[in-house]
């Protein structure tokens, strides 16, 4: 028996839509929760599409989404604070994607770092940045951040936190894929 490999390619604005959503969600992504306070009070998500930029200075590009409650108050912040998930904090993740959730009700969780901004504890990568430049998109925001501070705590050895296909995963050595010399 013969497999058939379908390929499409769509022009229509719904089709590729859904082709859009279908390539995005079958492409994993590294998960942080972006923290701010605008000056009302600390807000907070989770988000998959951070990205490096530039080293020198060192700079990040953030997606924050129309769809998301918390992306207009982080968007009149001055200064985030991004931080890079490990899969011992799946639980976090889930908390700030949680609609309606009380995202800063543990105050076991998180604290404020000297210069205002809401932090979590013990999150082995957090990077504070100040919004440099932003340009909207269809209603969503593009964000660079360059970064003003960072913590990368490397005696903490622990795989990063994955989201693909609608699922949570770690990276691993099993997940390795090994390469020709």
């Amino acid at each position: 028996m013969t497999m058939t490999t379908i390929s499409r390619t769509h022009t229509h604005p719904e089709e590729m839509s859904q082709d859009f959503r279908d390539a995005f969600r079958a492409h994993p992504a590294g998960v942080a929760i972006v923290t701010a306070d605008p000056g009302t009070g600390p807000v907070g998500l989770t988000a998959t599409s951070v990205s490096s930029v530039s080293a020198d200075p060192p700079t990040i590009a953030l997606n924050l989404s129309a769809l998301s409650r918390s992306a207009e108050k982080i968007r009149s912040a001055e200064h985030v604070v991004v931080h890079l998930l490990a899969r011992e904090q799946l639980h976090l993740a889930q908390l700030f994607a949680t609609p309606g959730a009380d995202r800063f009700g543990d105050a076991s969780l998180w604290d404020r770092l000297p210069s205002g901004e809401p932090y979590l504890l013990n999150s082995r990568v957090w990077l504070r940045g100040k919004i440099v430049g932003s340009i909207d998109i269809n209603g969503s925001t593009l964000a660079a951040i360059e970064l003003v501070e960072t913590h990368v705590d490397t005696s903490v050895d622990s795989a990063p936190l994955v989201y693909c296909s609608r699922t949570w995963h770690e990276l691993s050595d099993t997940s390795s894929v090994p390469t020709s010399p």
